[in-house]
């Protein structure tokens, strides 16, 4: 009767023990309450991997040029574009030298420019072919993304685009997996003149069948031989399939700035970057456009109607990425693998907005190719671009501007109105003029000033902030010879880290704050709880070992 009482007890204990083991188990360190030690003194000295905020690859694009009779404004961008690529863009492949053609990365049918119709002095027949292009999908070769395009520190989601039919390597050079300047998000702007015959053709060079719609361009709905021009591939018929080609034909009479767009899947075709401005400039005599703007929002030859009014333009294209989705193409090589998860078992309805981009990049690369540098007492043309799911609300420091044009159409002058905060629905589009008159109104005066979306999601990366689509009107004075805003000293220094974004580092642990506002150090191990926990753990074997040796003795 004894022994049962004793059993009983033992393991009445067990079970009591079991649970003040689990409490008083020691971890490698413990948890602060209200007053944890000081910053750990290691702090300072972590490598994090910091990147230069200008790699300065190019500084020879900044200056102003002339190539094959092309004038290229100056651009202080610390990351311009190429200016043969611009001069390309500008007469046509078909019309400039070899040495020029040979420094971009264009087919030689990518852009062709010819017969003066209207006999005013420029091309008035405009022959452009596009593919799509993959960006940081998953390569078939190894544990890479390839072609990788960072659109900001350590982060490369998969991206479509459409791009200009390309004759070189996707990559830099052989030693490299990133993507050469030519390729990058968004869709590039297309650019032409009120009244250009227009032959856009699609070589679909990608798994997927695609379609371009021209949103709110002015085109029939079929070609001149009957065939499909609206680019609508709901049904699927109508889709450009692998391999294939479609041309797609239009004679714009209005002009404006529209889009243009995949329209297969477009719900997740849009989000993964297939979608662009279009752009039709009034006619004007000898008005060579340029017909694509890669890259950074910088015009750098401007079209003759344009230059009517404003010294400079902007385009400025604003995009989001869910990373769910984005990641897709890079779980799987297999086009079977990829529908299945994109189309079949992704639901759009439970997505998230997650990296918020201006021309294809997000803070802090905003940076380095999306400034709008500024003089005093001139007007400059921004054309803006919603392709994010979400509304935004572009916001300027410093400045009121005046909406001109909503969706393509301009304004009556009583009805321009002058504001600091513009609304954007998703897929709209606004021309804003910036004037630059220091009088209070206009302009508060020179500096730096930031302009980004005022739904505050939309100045994050991933929910961190600063991030997203934020960027900054500079004014040249204070603006240094890399391109890189003149503000404080490193003031943007400590953003071109992964470890910013990744969540690793304490946001104002910098100089004589290090201490106040680094990472809180740890406290060390309490020994008496670690010894009151191997005490338990010790008796807890005793009563087992005691309860399975009784019940042996019993037999």
């Amino acid at each position: 009767m004894q022994n049962k009482y004793l059993r009983l007890l033992s393991l009445l204990l067990i079970v009591l023990l079991i649970p003040l083991a689990y409490w008083l188990r020691p971890g490698k360190f413990e948890e602060a309450d209200l007053n944890p030690p000081p910053t750990r003194p290691k702090m300072a000295s972590k490598q994090l991997g910091f990147e230069k905020p200008c790699k300065d690859e190019h500084p020879e694009w900044r200056q102003a040029q002339t190539i094959d009779g092309v004038e290229i404004a100056e651009s202080l961008a610390c990351n311009p574009d190429n200016p043969y690529d611009i001069a390309a863009f500008v007469k046509g492949v078909n019309n400039v030298s070899m040495p020029t053609l040979m420094s971009t990365h264009l087919s030689e049918d990518a852009l062709t420019k010819t017969d003066d119709l209207d006999g005013d002095g420029d091309p008035d027949v405009i022959r452009i072919k596009l593919e799509v292009i993959e960006l940081n999908g998953r390569s078939p070769d190894g544990d890479f993304l390839i072609p990788s395009y960072d659109v900001l520190p350590g982060v490369q989601p998969g991206l479509w685009v459409f791009a200009p039919k390309t004759s070189d390597m996707a990559v830099k050079n052989y030693g490299s997996n990133q993507a050469n300047y030519f390729l990058r998000a968004p869709s590039p702007v297309i650019r032409i003149e009120q009244g250009d015959q227009v032959y856009i053709t699609l070589e679909n060079t990608h798994y997927f069948p695609h379609t371009i719609h021209f949103h709110g361009v002015d085109h029939p709905w079929k070609t001149a031989d009957g065939g499909e021009n609206d680019g609508d591939a709901h049904g699927g018929a109508m889709a450009v399939f692998p391999g294939d080609s479609h041309t797609y034909e239009m004679k714009p009479r209005t002009t404006g700035t529209m889009l243009y767009h995949c329209h297969v899947q477009t719900d997740k075709h849009v989000m993964m970057g297939m979608a662009g401005m279009f752009i039709v400039e009034e006619n004007r005599p000898n008005n060579w456009v340029q017909t694509f703007n890669i890259g950074g929002g910088h015009v750098r030859h401007l079209s003759v109607g344009v230059k009517e009014e404003y010294s400079q333009e902007y385009d400025l294209h604003y995009q989001s990425v869910d990373k769910r989705l984005a990641k897709i193409i890079q779980e799987a090589n297999d086009p079977r693998l990829i529908e299945k998860k994109m189309n079949r078992e992704y639901n759009m309805t439970e997505s998230h907005e997650n990296y918020f981009l201006l021309n294809g990049h997000a803070f802090p690369y905003t940076l380095r190719d999306d400034l709008i540098v500024a003089r005093p007492n001139e007007k400059i043309k921004l054309r803006v671009a919603n392709a994010q799911n979400s509304a935004m609300a572009l916001h300027f420091h410093g400045h009121k501007a005046t909406v001109t044009h909503y969706d393509g159409i301009k304004q009556p002058e009583a009805a321009q109105v002058i504001r600091d905060v513009v609304d954007l629905a998703s897929a709209q589009r606004v021309d804003i003029k910036l004037d630059t008159t220091n009088d209070g109104l206009h302009n508060d005066g020179e500096g730096v000033w930031m302009f980004h979306d005022h739904v505050e999601t939309g100045a994050t990366n991933d929910g961190v902030e600063p991030g997203g689509n934020i960027s900054l009107v500079v004014y040249r004075d204070f603006i240094d010879e890399h391109g890189m805003p003149k503000l404080h000293e490193g003031a943007f220094d400590e953003f071109f880290t992964s470890a910013y974004y990744a969540r690793e580092k304490p946001m104002w642990a910098t100089d004589e704050f290090a201490q106040l506002l680094g990472e809180a150090g740890p406290l060390a191990p309490n020994y008496l709880k670690i010894i009151a926990f191997g005490l338990t753990v010790g008796l807890l074997f005793a009563l087992v070992f005691y309860l399975v040796r009784s019940f042996k003795m019993e037999r």
